[in-house]
């Protein structure tokens, strides 16, 4: 799909206006661009995202994503211009989350942008160019690598708002830095910097400003450039549905499938062809043209708020 040009229409047929999308050498790099406010997070900017990540799904030439911010900060948090209300979301008995006289929870929005993270079907990196606090740093969670500038600083202060986390962090972040760190974070809502968040896990390496999106790249450029778009997708979804698995027997049960598909197909048989001939691999397989299903019995959750007690 080579290189799209700035202000490609979203979904709802307006210009991005607050993140801009890019492919190159088969790595999207999305990045949040309402620089003047420190790319803090509004409704636009969530569907604008979403919009993103279906593009990039949908895109067999893209291998990899990269999701980093423009200016000096990666994401502020939400935008919190509207004041003291800013988190009130009652809704209408009437409105789109009611619509049958009662009310109904609302869905949040860091959440939709995490679980359509979490399904992506291509890696994910982050690169945090600067401070990212709120939803500016739990977005990060469902990404699979996160790499930071020394100038990046963190903070989950939810609790320092009289809110909680959202983003499905509560089940992202012990994930990542385990419980005992998460709670201490969470509980504090304190900033923190790049080599507390490094000597904890959240972040994979720290780099110099200049240096942080040519490191992202690289690693992107390996995988897009290494490995098969399918044992890549289907390896993501392995990893992250086992985390919550009770015992590694349903590890191994899905690894036998995943085998046993994979080790028929072309892209297989092009691998081992290609290291035996000392040759790079020219991988034949498509995301888009369906993966195995290594998850016959999954079924995905549907989001049921019930009444708002």
């Amino acid at each position: 799909m080579g290189t799209y040009a700035p202000g490609r229409m979203d979904a709802h047929g307006a210009d991005y206006d607050e993140i801009d999308l890019s492919v190159e050498d088969r790595v999207a790099t999305i990045a949040l661009d309402r620089p003047a406010a420190l790319n803090a997070f509004t409704a636009r900017m969530l569907r604008e995202l979403l919009d993103a990540f279906d593009r990039v799904d949908a895109d067999d030439d893209v291998r990899a994503v990269i999701i980093t911010g423009r200016g000096r900060g990666f994401c502020a948090g939400a935008d919190l211009s509207g004041g003291g209300g800013t988190f009130d979301m009652t809704p209408d008995a009437k409105g789109p989350s009611g619509g049958d006289g009662h009310n109904r929870v609302p869905r949040d929005g860091g959440g939709l942008l995490a679980l359509r993270i979490f399904a992506c079907t291509k890696p994910v990196l982050a690169a945090i160019n600067g401070p990212a606090v709120g939803v500016g740093v739990t977005m990060t969670l469902p990404a699979d690598i996160r790499l930071a500038s020394d100038a990046a600083r963190f903070g989950f202060v939810f609790a320092r708002r009289g809110l909680v986390p959202e983003a499905c962090s509560s089940w992202f972040l012990p994930r990542v830095v385990g419980i005992s760190k998460a709670a201490e974070w969470v509980y504090t809502g304190r900033i923190f910097g790049a080599e507390e968040a490094l000597a904890a896990g959240l972040v994979r390496s720290v780099h110099a400003p200049d240096e942080l999106l040519p490191a992202a790249r690289a690693l992107a450029a390996e995988i897009a450039q290494s490995t098969s778009a399918v044992s890549v997708a289907l390896s993501r979804q392995m990893l992250w549905r086992m985390l919550g698995a009770p015992h590694p027997m349903d590890a191994h049960r899905v690894d036998s499938l995943g085998i046993y598909l994979t080790g028929r197909s072309a892209d297989a048989r092009e691998g081992v062809s290609a290291f035996l001939e000392k040759r790079p691999a020219e991988f034949p397989g498509r995301v888009s043209a369906g993966l195995p299903d290594l998850f016959p019995e999954w079924v995905e959750p549907t989001y049921e708020s019930g009444r708002e007690p």
